[in-house]
């Protein structure tokens, strides 16, 4: 097992943080060591057969001495990743000097002593963890060259060799207790895709999975891998590995291959890293540049904005390393990008499909069972005159060839990868990517072995039902390859429109929600039959393509439709000018319809527009099936051209629309109605003499009267961010008009800084605050969440604010606040400070952040309607009383937290172990898990969500209170809630249909017993012998009345020695993936009310995951209670057995316990969760906790505890008594 490591950030949080650096050259500092063979041999290879001097890899057996010494020198040069010393530890690479079996025993080892030496180093210094990369170098053969110059066909070695080497390499690296899987100095994609299949292979086996490292190199100036491909098709050939870092390492020195890394970079959505060579080998095999010239030149580099993670790689050293790190300290590491989504394929080139891109063309003459000249040559034999058709066929436009070998003549399988294997000699075929079509599976499978780049395959479907459909599909995404799926199922060929539709929605729904597929590696072929062929059955087929084509590219997102053209005209074969003219007229009613591609010969399409009229006005009376007599006309035709090559809508009350246009204006702001405030303000704009005024006048007016509203409790929360919208619409319109005449602005109440400080991911509370502060002319800066205390300090000073809002909602914020405020004491800043969100109290306030800042005023605001009042009193001439009152107020809030008496009476940690709860484990037996581990269920349908969704906090949310669903018809807020819960019915219904948020959940299970008086342990398996992880919990410590018991949530797993066999769960979920992008798409169009609700309503999603988790959890994956049938009222009022209790409330306060959590269920690989600094989730709108299942388990609030117990858990922990205290300050007595 790897060692345990709970509390360790994750390698990506760390890349987030800094540019990180890796180590340098292994075998440079081997050479350095002057070793002979007698060292490479040892005793154990003393009478080997063969010469081992060289075989570095040996060393980790034979000297690891010097391989420890090694990564020493590294991690004490400032490297945070040192690799293992396994670049040639596969059974392909040893077998040069005959020792194939000692690879698996090679890659164990290594890791073993790297992750001793890391461990070791970490402890020295655990605020700075050291990670290991198991290495998988590239093997000295490759898939995609041949060895023999005379026969560009033949390979060295097979896919499936490289695949074999690779798994048995990476599980010996997984069990030596490496962080990272690292396939690095990739000269050929085809082997670097070998090994993806591996790793992912192997991450399936075991269960679990590591982050993945890829590097590439650049081995000359033409910024191509050795294997062709330019730096964009590499990634496209990759990305469906999902690395956590893409990058370059060897090859060539920064300054020759700047354009090349910078193009991968850019093209990837992976953290960038760069570990290159110190220059060129040398006359005498030595390098010659410095670490005085590295350090400058990954100064610029990171200078750039381009790295992640740097180092060295063949002839650095320590010193390199060193000076390497001293470069990149000061720079920034690079933000991780935002692509389009796009069908991202690639054969040498990159070959990207976007919602742009025209119409992609598919060469068809590649296919035995389309050309007969094709198959002619195949079958002859004469494949240098089959290439020449595929050159052909890319020369006239073909963007992807097609190449389908089913012949009953022919061995199928041999004879596709005879011939992509002599494509990928061609460089200018290759250059466009593959489609593989064939209808037996193993056809497709061993072309896809052949290709270096990004394939298609062509076809998947249903026709052998769900679970071979399934098996195909995840195949693909092992491979790295998109996917044609035909509308075919069990009962056939889908022939009308719904079994079209039906099909292809099904087909969709499995690919989402069981593999997670890519939508934009989707491609639909929903059947092209031929028309006009006399059968009245056949007539409306192309318009059921096009209808079929129009519902996928509405209902299904990112998916791609495709077809063969060609069949559609079959009823005319032997009249090529009437069978141009139907793919014509068909392409331009399909493609209109949205159609993406289509297998057509590129060299023989017509021009829609040039077609003769009478020609073309026929062809469309077919294809669109507009005529009875549609057929007999086209057949008349032919023979001419043979030879020539529900309810009445509501009405609208508009009657506002005759008031001037000021009036308008205002009751478009009080009514949240954007529909016609542009061509209003343009009016408004032409009747004042400058831009400006129309803001100062009319929109401020109407925001005025808002405001007066919403503070009288005239209208609400929700009305109010509706206002804001159409506000802000207004502004963004006249802006311009404004910058060109570079007016200065308009004055407005004051400027407001706001951010939610670092650490924590929690900002609807404070996005509230601002849109209600902006309606009353405050002019917010809103700098987002994680904000660290030095960026809130700088902006406010380059901004010159006059008020600075710190939000939070974890506990771990207060402190946060708390040193924001000392800093703005200690950099004599003279601004008020507005304190908010859901953990900050008035007491707080004055107890712990006042007294840290006494240059101006700090002030609670416990919700959005006082944000108001005290920003504007803190900017008014009031201001002086205001101090004055705040004061008075602050001094005995202190009194009465200090002379503060429990309520009940504290009992030392002793006495409230003593008094712990007594369950009768000698009459229970705990239900044993259907399985122990993790299971991950990722894309969970959203549909389901819907009926367990607790609507009372989201109203809360906005400000409105009330228990759901009494408060729609509440006398003072009804009305309001019932609109705002219509429009979350209508987004929601978006969310579900459209698809714009992902559900990714991740639960286990594993067997468990109290240790001690508060700690549970949590084993590898049922023999409990191997300890996973150890949870530490806390006891409550007041007197309890009526003979109450002092409960801890310990009580609850079965003590250690009791004979019972015992288990503890855990689970995270998230609902949050797609929230960001979504919403800064509504900010971009000023709409905070949307952006808002669907925030709020991406929260409701995530507490309701969890509620369907946990009821699966009860019910089938634990099964301790089988027949539960509970409705959601009761669910809500928590009337099931068990509990699930979070790290952070009040069962378990400690939120540093979210880390061993997380490293329980490897919360982050699994559902795309990550832990902030202050252990806050992020995408926020996630849940994550423990499952305990003992009927007399129940929700419990620890409360204050004493100094004695803080002492415990911190020795229990390991840690400082000080750290402890600060992580649980509000639960401290003293």
């Amino acid at each position: 097992m790897t060692s345990d490591h709970p509390l360790r950030p994750s390698l990506e949080e760390a890349l987030g943080k800094r540019i990180l650096i890796i180590d340098g050259a292994m075998g440079t500092m081997i050479q350095a060591e002057m070793l002979e063979e007698a060292d490479f041999r040892g005793e154990r290879f003393a009478a080997h057969g063969s010469d081992l001097k060289g075989n570095n890899e040996l060393l980790s057996l034979t000297k690891p001495e010097v391989i420890v010494k090694i990564h020493r020198a590294f991690l004490d040069a400032g490297a945070d990743i040192i690799e293992t010393n396994t670049f040639g530890s596969t059974r392909i690479a040893q077998g040069d000097y005959g020792l194939e079996e000692v690879a698996q025993e090679q890659n164990l080892v290594s890791a073993r002593i790297a992750r001793e030496v890391a461990d070791q180093v970490t402890a020295l210094t655990p605020d700075k963890p050291r990670y290991v990369a198991g290495v998988l170098g590239p093997t000295p053969k490759t898939a995609s060259i041949s060895p023999d110059v005379n026969n560009p066909g033949a390979r060295g070695i097979t896919f499936d060799q490289l695949r074999d080497n690779y798994a048995e390499a990476t599980k010996a690296l997984i069990e030596g207790g490496v962080d990272l899987i690292m396939i690095e100095t990739i000269f050929d994609t085809l082997n670097a895709k070998a090994a993806i299949f591996a790793v992912k292979t192997v991450f399936a086996e075991l269960g679990r999975e590591l982050p993945i490292m890829i590097s590439v190199t650049f081995p000359d100036i033409s910024g191509r891998v050795l294997s062709g491909q330019n730096p964009e098709a590499f990634w496209n050939a990759i990305a469906h590995a999902r690395p956590l870092i893409v990058g370059s390492n060897c090859g060539r020195p920064y300054r020759e291959i700047r354009p090349f890394v910078e193009t991968l970079s850019k093209a990837s959505d992976a953290y960038f890293s760069a570990h290159l060579n110190a220059g060129l080998p040398n006359a005498f095999g030595e390098f010659d540049e410095t670490p005085e010239i590295m350090e400058a030149e990954f100064a610029e580099f990171a200078g750039r904005g381009f790295l992640n993670l740097a180092g060295g790689c063949c002839g650095t050293t320590p010193a390199h390393v060193r000076a390497i790190a001293a470069g990149v300290e000061s720079a920034a590491p690079r933000a991780l990008p935002s692509h389009e989504p796009a069908c991202r394929l690639s054969g040498l080139e990159a070959f990207n499909i976007t919602a742009d891109s025209l119409f992609v063309n598919v060469g068809e003459r590649c296919n035995v069972t389309g050309s007969a000249k094709f198959k002619r040559l195949i079958l002859e034999g004469d494949y240098e005159a089959a290439l020449a058709i595929a050159r052909a066929q890319v020369e006239d436009g073909a963007q992807i060839i097609d190449v389908n070998m089913d012949e009953g003549m022919l061995d199928s399988k041999e004879a596709m990868v005879t011939f992509l294997n002599l494509i990928a000699s061609e460089p200018d075929i290759a250059r466009v990517p593959i489609m593989v079509d064939s209808s037996k599976w193993e056809v497709i499978e061993a072309g896809l072995k052949c290709i270096q780049g990004k394939a298609v395959v062509n076809s998947i479907s249903l026709k052998a039902g769900e679970a071979e459909f399934l098996q195909q599909a995840r195949l693909c995404q092992l491979y790295g390859a998109a996917v044609v799926v035909m509308a075919f199922d069990e009962d056939g060929q889908a022939d009308s429109l719904q079994r079209r539709k039906d099909i292809c929605r099904r087909c969709y729904d499995l690919l989402r929600s069981e593999l997670n597929f890519n939508p934009n590696d989707i491609i639909f072929d929903p059947n092209i039959f031929a028309v006009a062929t006399g059968i009245d059955e056949h007539n409306n087929y192309a318009v059921d393509f096009i209808e079929a084509t129009r519902f996928i590219k509405a209902e299904l997102p990112g998916a791609l439709v495709s077809g063969g053209v060609s069949n559609v005209s079959f009823s005319f074969r032997g009249n090529d000018a009437v069978r141009e003219a139907i793919h014509s007229v068909f392409l331009y009613h399909a493609i209109r319809a949205g159609m993406d591609m289509g297998i057509v010969n590129a060299g023989q399409l017509a021009i829609y527009d040039n077609l003769p009229e009478d020609l073309r006005e026929t062809v469309e009376d077919v294809i669109l099936n507009r005529r009875d007599d549609g057929t007999e006309r086209l057949l008349e035709l032919a023979e001419r051209y043979r030879d020539t090559g529900g309810g009445a809508p509501r009405e609208e009350d508009l009657s506002w629309r005759e008031e001037p246009v000021g009036k308008r204006m205002e009751h478009a702001l009080v009514k949240g109605i954007t529909t016609y405030i542009i061509e209003d303000a343009e009016e408004a704009r032409q009747q004042f003499d400058r831009p400006i005024e129309v803001i100062e006048g009319p929109l401020m007016d109407g925001m005025n009267v808002v405001g007066d509203l919403f503070g009288e409790g005239k209208m609400f929360l929700p009305q109010v961010v509706k206002s804001a919208r159409v506000m802000k619409q207004a502004v963004a319109y006249l802006q311009p008009y404004i910058e060109e005449e570079k007016s200065e602005g308009n004055s407005t109440n004051g400027k407001i800084l706001m951010a939610t400080v670092k650490g924590d991911v929690h900002d609807i509370g404070k996005n509230i605050v601002g849109v209600v502060l902006q309606c009353n002319n405050f002019e917010v800066i809103d700098l987002g969440v994680m904000v660290p205390c030095e960026k809130i300090l700088d902006t406010a000073k380059a901004e010159q604010v006059d008020i600075i809002g710190l939000s939070g909602l974890i506990t771990p914020s207060l402190d946060e606040m708390v040193n924001v405020a000392a800093e703005m004491q200690r950099l004599d800043f003279s601004v008020p400070l507005m304190i908010g969100g859901a953990t900050t109290s008035k007491a707080h306030t004055a107890v712990r952040i006042d007294p840290q800042y006494t240059n101006d005023l700090i002030v609670y605001v416990p919700d959005a309607s006082r944000s108001v009042s005290v920003a504007s009193r803190l900017m008014g001439t009031g201001k002086a009383a205001f101090a004055a009152e705040l004061a008075e107020e602050y001094i005995k809030v202190r009194e009465r937290v200090a002379n503060r008496k429990p309520a009940a009476k504290q009992v030392s940690y002793a006495a409230a172990v003593e008094n712990a709860m007594q369950l009768d484990w000698k009459n229970y037996s705990p239900v044993t898990p259907t399985f122990t581990g993790t299971r991950v269920f990722r894309d969970f349908p959203l549909e389901e969500l819907i009926d367990t969704i607790d609507w009372t906090p989201f109203f809360l949310t906005w400000e409105l209170s009330g228990k759901y669903p009494a408060i729609l018809d509440d006398e003072v807020v009804g009305a309001q809630a019932r609109e705002l819960f219509s429009d979350a019915q209508a987004m929601l219904q978006r969310i579900v249909d459209e698809k714009w948020l992902t559900a990714n959940a991740v639960v286990g299970f594993w067997p468990a017993e109290r240790v001690g008086a508060d700690d549970i342990a949590v084993y590898t398996d049922e023999s409990r012998s191997e300890k996973l992880a150890t949870l530490h919990h806390l006891r409550q410590q007041t007197a309890r009345p009526d003979d109450q018991p002092n409960a801890s949530l310990a009580d609850f797993i079965a003590p250690q020695g009791s004979g019972v066999k015992d288990y503890l769960g855990a689970f995270c979920v998230t609902t949050g993936h797609g929230v960001e992008e979504r919403a800064a798409k509504f900010a971009a169009e000023h709409d905070d009310y949307n952006s808002i609700l669907l925030k709020s309503l991406a929260d409701r999603l995530a507490e309701s995951l969890a509620e369907c988790m946990h009821k699966q959890v009860r019910r089938e994956l634990w099964g301790y209670a089988p027949d539960e049938k509970l409705d959601n009222d009761s669910l809500i009022r928590e009337q099931y057995q068990g509990i699930r209790p979070a790290p952070g409330y009040p069962a378990c306060p400690d939120h540093t316990e979210k880390a061993t959590l997380f490293a329980l269920l490897d919360a982050e690989n699994a559902c795309g969760v990550h832990l902030s600094e202050s252990f806050a989730m992020s995408p926020a709108s996630s849940v994550s906790g423990f499952y305990f299942s003992h009927p007399q388990s129940r929700y419990l609030n620890v409360g204050k505890i004493g100094r004695d117990q803080v002492e415990d858990i911190a020795a229990r922990k390991g840690e400082a008594v000080a750290d402890v205290e600060r992580w649980l300050r509000p639960n401290l007595s003293y």
